[in-house]
Formats: structure tokens, C-alpha cells, sequence
């Protein structure tokens, strides 16, 4: 492993946080401090370019005021924001006691981990984490719903669990589109390999409610009202099978039930798909002909389709145009999707057969109802939260700060800095950042491996979430050998043995300034060397499963019943990657209310005012921003506030529904429908 060195140098690291890019980072030290973040070339994919959160957000997230160093215990009222330092023997022996007396009264699956989206390195979290919670036998809570978890579902539903295509493959392509996912936010690199590939003659289509920056470079921006997307992908469906862009030989051959799906598409003719998605005929009529006279044809799929009530049946039939038209096999056609890069054994990492007994598992979304209203359910009576800021990222904000502020439940909790959520804790232990620990990092928008070392010494008693986890486990008296395993051994446990592009070398001899191309080899992926893995062995456009679970074998369009007169988008913002970054200098200046001049002008709003948006669960005070790059009848505001950036006390988040997706009980973020009025 490296050695840390206090002379001013230049250290090699990977940036660990929830985007698709995991930038190669260059971190040069002064005296044992970060002082300048750049980025590395060591990742060709990131080509030493990185955003401006992290070049400017990280120096002070592992130095600054906020950091927390040491353990610290509630003193007074929760809430009251009063702690006391405390020895780490002493937070452990709190652990130990508190845990035990649930444990004794209600059994251990009255304790849940609450964890989410935080550094994403493979030991960070779902390793030593995981061996604690499953030999504790504590209940399994789904994180999944918040993001990605309906569309993994959707994925799987229509294609099985098997790869899609690599990000560089769009290179190939002549049809790009960009469907909810803003690049320039949280996929930057991929912005290089669709302009180059435009100037070779490729069409861009983005489709966003928002005019973001690469939908003001595209051919064609479709900005589609949110929760239509489902309906925008069956008018295309059926105009492709109006205008001959079917391919009928690649369907009788590798889909099943594209006669069903194309029944449905066609109750969306270009009049009636036009007004629900508030997008021209000409331009949907557009799209549909260049995906029938434009291959190879590739899709970016982002998540803000799933986000909402509809969020299953839009992946789900988004998913379907590729088959439709046979653009799945050949080099730049198909979906973006590299996780079949990625040989990870998760079982090997968390070894869920320490649990001595199945456990129950319950949505993440559900956690609130579980600590204050349980009804005849086993109530949550412990909570550890870490690599999470749950009062910052979930819906119905007030309820999850109000279930952890409870006096019924004992909230540990642990982190690199105090935020929203650790003020809600009874006991909070101090987190090292990355810099601070080595990790393992694969990523999910590009197909390079890395490993990172530690490059300056733990700050204050930090430490990091396997070192956590080894002392608790070593506190509970769990003896099981693989709680002693080192970091070093959990990288070689976490990649499955014989990977090609390793060339024999363990994970953990990896130089931290290489970039391991885990395409060496070539992966299989769908209809490359794999067929789908549905029931059918086919594409699935209507799935029998789904059919007999929830009544809809084809996606389905639903209205959002009791819509307010404008709809929220809660986007990842350029200057906080989910929350963090939230409690840094500077980073809330985009905590703002973005609107159309038409709809300001209705209401007689200037830009600059302060505005209230509001709804049954409450309100939230913002500065507006008047920008003609937002549609009518929708409202932007950057998702990952911190409470302390509002003067009503809460954010966004509390304005957003509890009410669930069509799929994997996810969360309808973007059906969050507010009125909007000036200040006074």
C-alpha cells in the first residue's frame, strides 16, 4: 500500500462519490492537508478533466468546520444540537448496550442499517458493513427505491439480468439519445464522445424537461412534461409501425409480445401524445423517423424517467425501441449499461450467510411509518445511519427528520461531517473520507476499474466504515475469522477470480494511478454472446410475470390525480453531488426556484423575488430564477439542499409525495406538484 508522505506532493486517488464518471483524481498536499484537487489522465475515460464541486468542495469537506473528528454523544433534548465528546471505547460500549437491550425486548431485527449513495467504493459499503448487520441478524432495508431500483427492475423485466453496451460505444453511433440523464451534471466525460461523434454525422436527441446544455447542442430536444415519458416512447412505437420502421425479422426472432406492446402504443396517436407530453407532432413524427432510418441507433438512459408514479412502464418502454427497430447486437447500437463489466461477488464481500435466520426486508421509503407507526408490524427500535443523509435526500422530509428526532428510537450515526441528519442522532462517530482509506472503485458510466490509497493520515479519531464495523463486530463478540479480514483482503474477495483484464494480478496490487479497461476480453452482453435472461429467453415488451402480479403486461400511462398548477424537478445540481458537498461554502448557490418567463409573467413574479411553493405538506421559501430554458407548467430546483439553506426550515424534499412507482416501490419524486406565490 502507498505510504503517506507530510512534504508537499502529488498523491493519485479516485473521486468515490454518486456519479456515473468515478474521475481519476490528482490530490497534491501541503504539510499533510489537501490543498489543490485536480483531475488525473490515469482514467482515459475522464481524461483529467473534473467538475468544479469536487475541485472546489473537497479540500474543505475534509478540512473544514464541519468535519466531524471525534465520537460524540447527545446531551440534552434531541434535536437541541448539544454533544459531549466521548472516547471511542465508550461509543462502542453505548453500541453494545443500547443494541443489546432492543435485541433482548424486541429481537434484532428491531435494528435497521440505514445506508445510501454515500462514497461508492466497493468496501465502503456492503462489505464488513454488511458481515456486522447480517451476523446481528438486524432487518434488511432496501435503498433501491430512492434511485436506479425501479430501473434496474424495468431493466430486468424487458432484458434479464445481462449487460448493455459500453459508454465509448457511442462513437459508433448514428442515432445518439440522451433520455433523462443531464450529462453536463453527472456524466460530463460523455459529452467529449457525443460531440465527436456529431461532427462524423450522428443525430442528437435529447429528451429533458429542461433545455440543459446538451439538449441546447442536440438535433432534436424533446421536453417532455414529467411522467410522460412512457406515453412519448409508444407515439414513437407507433409511428414506427406506421411508417414501416419495424424490424419484423429482428422481432420474430428475439421479442416476445411486440404485438400486445404495439396495441397499446397505438392509443397514442401524434395528437393525443403531443398534449400529454407538451411536445410538437412534427418533432415526435421526427424522432420516430430518424430511429427508423438512422443505425446504429444507442440510448443514455439517466433516471429522472423513473421518477415518478409511471416510472417502470416509461424504462420499460423506453427499453422497447431498440428491439423494435433491431438495434441491439451490432457495435453503437443498443443501451448504455456496463455493469456486466464489472465481475463483482457481492456474496463474497458480504457474506449473507452469516444470518442465522432469514430476515425480513422492507423499502427504504417505508422507514418513517416503521419507527412512528408500526400497527401490529415489529417497530424499528435502532437505527445506524451512514454514507447517508436521509433528512437531506427523502421524500416527505418531515416525517423522516420527525421518526428520527423520536425519543422511541435510538439513532446512531456516522459521517464525515454534521449534517442534517447526524442532528438527529443520539450518538455520532466521526467518518474518514476517501482520502483517508483505501477502496475499490467500479463505476456506472464507464468500464475502467480503480483502486485507491490512503493519502493523508485520518483526521482527528475518523475512521473508515470497515474499520467501524471490525470494532463492533470485535465489541458484539462476533469470532467469525472473516471479521479480521484486512482491506486488502476484502479487494481480492470483492472481483471474481480469472478476470482477463487483470492479467493475474489481485485487486489489490492494483497501482493506484492505473485504470484497469475491465472490457479486456469482451464481456458478453446482450445478444453479444448472451441471450436474455427473461422467462421467455426473449426481449420482453409484455411480461407475463408482471401481467398476472399487477395487471399490466404492457407499461402503462396513469394521470397524476390532484396535479397543482406546476410540476417540481428535483435534478442533481453542478455544485452538490446528492447532499454532499450541501454544508460547504458557496455550494448552495443554486438553492433556487427556476420558472418559464410565461408562467413568472402570469403570476406577476419578477426574477429575484422570493417566492413560496407549497402544497398539503407545507412550504418552501426560494429566490427565483427566470430562464427561458424551462418549460411551462414545471419548476427546477436542484435536489441535495441542506436545511440550514432555507428559511422555512425545510427543503424541497419535504414537498415531495410519498405515494410509490409503478415498480420496485420506488420514490415519485417528480410528481411533486406545488403552488407558487411572491413573499408578502
Amino acid at each position: 500500500m502507498n505510504q503517506i508522505s507530510n512534504r508537499s506532493d502529488v498523491h493519485a486517488s479516485v473521486c468515490p462519490l454518486d456519479c456515473a464518471d468515478t474521475c481519476s483524481l490528482s490530490i497534491e498536499l501541503e504539510d499533510g492537508k489537501v490543498s489543490r484537487v485536480r483531475g488525473s489522465r490515469s482514467n482515459p475515460f475522464t481524461r483529467g478533466k473534473i467538475c468544479t464541486k469536487v475541485a472546489q468542495g473537497l479540500a474543505e469537506q475534509v478540512h473544514g468546520p464541519k468535519r466531524l473528528t471525534q465520537p460524540l454523544l447527545l446531551d440534552g433534548p434531541k434535536g437541541g444540537g448539544n454533544y459531549r465528546p466521548i472516547s471511542w471505547e465508550q461509543a462502542l460500549d453505548l453500541i453494545y448496550q443500547r443494541f443489546s437491550e432492543i435485541m433482548d425486548r424486541w429481537g434484532a431485527q428491531a435494528i435497521a442499517p440505514l445506508t445510501y449513495g454515500g462514497p461508492m467504493g466497493l468496501l465502503a459499503n456492503g462489505s464488513m458493513d454488511a458481515r456486522f448487520f447480517h451476523r446481528l441478524g438486524s432487518s434488511e432495508v432496501d435503498s433501491s427505491p430512492l434511485c436506479a431500483g425501479v430501473s434496474g427492475e424495468a431493466w430486468e423485466r424487458v432484458y434479464g439480468d445481462v449487460g448493455g453496451i459500453a459508454y465509448t460505444e457511442l462513437a459508433q453511433s448514428k442515432l445518439i439519445v440522451v433520455w433523462g440523464n443531464n450529462v453536463t451534471a453527472c456524466n460530463l466525460h460523455l459529452t467529449t464522445i457525443i460531440r465527436d461523434a456529431r461532427k462524423r454525422g450522428a443525430k442528437l436527441v435529447v429528451v429533458d424537461p429542461k433545455r440543459t446544455r446538451i439538449a441546447r447542442e442536440a438535433d432534436l430536444h424533446l421536453a417532455v412534461m414529467p411522467g410522460t415519458d412512457v406515453v412519448l416512447a409508444y407515439a414513437v412505437a407507433a409511428q414506427l409501425a406506421a411508417n414501416g420502421g419495424l424490424d419484423a425479422d429482428f422481432i420474430a426472432e428475439h421479442v416476445h409480445g411486440a404485438d400486445a406492446f404495439l396495441q397499446e402504443a397505438a392509443a397514442y396517436p401524434l395528437a393525443r401524445a403531443a398534449e400529454l407530453c407538451g411536445v410538437a407532432e412534427a418533432d415526435i413524427e421526427q424522432f420516430a423517423c430518424w430511429w427508423r432510418d438512422l443505425a446504429p441507433a444507442a440510448i443514455s438512459l439517466g433516471v429522472a424517467p423513473e421518477r415518478n408514479r409511471n416510472g417502470g412502464s416509461s424504462v420499460r418502454a423506453v427499453l422497447a425501441l431498440p428491439a423494435l427497430t433491431g438495434n441491439i447486437g451490432p457495435m453503437g447500437a443498443g443501451v448504455c449499461d456496463v455493469s456486466g463489466f464489472f465481475p463483482v461477488d457481492s456474496d463474497a464481500l458480504s457474506r449473507p450467510d452469516l444470518r442465522a435466520q432469514p430476515v425480513r426486508e422492507f423499502n427504504v421509503l417505508d422507514l418513517p411509518r416503521h419507527i412512528m407507526d408500526p400497527g401490529a408490524e415489529l417497530p424499528i427500535k435502532g437505527v445506524f445511519i451512514y454514507n447517508h443523509n436521509p433528512v437531506a435526500v427523502h421524500p416527505r422530509q418531515r416525517e423522516m427528520r420527525a421518526a428520527l428526532l423520536s425519543d422511541d428510537v435510538f439513532v446512531v450515526g456516522s459521517d464525515v461531517s454534521m449534517t442534517d441528519s447526524m442532528a438527529c442522532a443520539d450518538l455520532i462517530l466521526p467518518a474518514t473520507t476517501h482520502l483517508e482509506y483505501g477502496d475499490l472503485y467500479k463505476a456506472y458510466g464507464h468500464q475502467y476499474l480503480q483502486r485507491s490509497a490512503p493519502v493523508i493520515e485520518p483526521v482527528g479519531e475518523a475512521v473508515s466504515n470497515t474499520e467501524l464495523f471490525r470494532r463492533l463486530a470485535t465489541r458484539f463478540g462476533f469470532t467469525e475469522p472473516c471479521f479480521a479480514d484486512t482491506d486488502a483482503a476484502l479487494m481480492d474477495q470483492a472481483i471474481e477470480a480469472g478476470v482477463p483484464a487483470l492479467q493475474d494480478r489481485s485487486p489489490s496490487d492494483l497501482p493506484p494511478n492505473e485504470a484497469i479497461n475491465m472490457d479486456d476480453g469482451r464481456p458478453t452482453s446482450l445478444l453479444r454472446g448472451t441471450a436474455p435472461a427473461t422467462p421467455s429467453g426473449k426481449i420482453e415488451l409484455f411480461s407475463d410475470a408482471l401481467q398476472a402480479e399487477e395487471g399490466h403486461g404492457v407499461p402503462q400511462y396513469q394521470a397524476l390525480m390532484g396535479q397543482r398548477p406546476f410540476l417540481v424537478v428535483s435534478p442533481a445540481s453542478e455544485h452538490r453531488i446528492n447532499s454532499t458537498f450541501g454544508g460547504v461554502a458557496g455550494h448552495d448557490r443554486d438553492v433556487v426556484c427556476e420558472m418559464a418567463p410565461a408562467d413568472a409573467l402570469s403570476l406577476g413574479l419578477e426574477a429575484g423575488c422570493e417566492v413560496i411553493l407549497s402544497n398539503e405538506q407545507g412550504e418552501v421559501q426560494l429566490p427565483l430564477v427566470v430562464s427561458d430554458n424551462i418549460r411551462t407548467g414545471t419548476v427546477f430546483v436542484p435536489k441535495g439542499a441542506w436545511i440550514g439553506d432555507s428559511p422555512t426550515g425545510q427543503t424541497i424534499n419535504a414537498l415531495i409525495p410519498g405515494h410509490k412507482a409503478d415498480l420496485a416501490g420506488g420514490a415519485c419524486y417528480y410528481d411533486c406538484s406545488v403552488d407558487i406565490r411572491a413573499v408578502g
